[in-house]
C-alpha cells in the first residue's frame, strides 16, 4: 500500500519545497528534452530566463502551490521551441519538466512555446501537487 498523507502533511510539505529553494529564484525555458534528473547536464538552449517574483508560489490549499505574481521574460533570449523548464536558485536545478502551450498538458504552460528572440514570454500555469492523498 502507498503512504497516504493529510491535506495539512501535503501542505506543509510544498511549502518547505519552496521555502528550500528560496525567494525569487529564475526559471529557464529550454529547447529539447527534459534531462533525465536535475543534476543532469542540460543540453537545451536557454530560450527565456525568467526572475520570478520574491514569493514566487502561492501558500499551499488543497494540497497544491500554483504561481503567484506575474512570471514573465519582456525580450526572450532567442530562438527555438521551448520543451522544458528549470526552475534554478544561483547554479543549481530544484525543479524541472515540460512544458507546453496553454491547454496542452505540460508541468507548466506558456503563452507560445515557438519563441523569437526578443518576444514577450508569459507563463500562464505551473502547480506543484503532493503525492499521497
Amino acid at each position: 500500500m502507498a503512504f497516504q498523507f493529510s491535506a495539512a502533511a501535503r501542505n506543509a510539505a510544498l511549502d518547505a519545497i519552496e521555502s528550500a529553494i528560496g525567494p525569487a529564484p529564475t526559471l529557464t525555458l529550454l529547447t529539447g528534452p527534459v534531462p533525465a534528473s536535475c543534476d543532469a547536464v542540460d543540453d537545451g538552449v536557454v530560450l527565456a530566463a525568467i526572475p520570478c517574483p520574491p514569493d514566487w508560489l502561492a501558500p499551499a490549499a488543497a494540497g497544491q502551490k500554483v504561481l503567484a505574481g506575474t512570471w514573465q521574460d519582456l525580450s526572450a533570449d532567442a530562438v527555438g521551441l521551448a520543451a522544458h523548464f528549470r526552475v534554478v536558485q544561483g547554479a543549481t536545478c530544484h525543479i524541472q519538466g515540460t512544458v507546453t502551450a496553454t491547454g496542452g498538458g505540460g508541468d507548466m504552460t506558456v503563452d507560445n512555446v515557438s519563441i523569437a528572440t526578443g518576444q514577450r514570454v508569459t507563463i500562464t500555469a505551473f502547480t506543484l501537487t503532493a503525492g499521497g492523498a
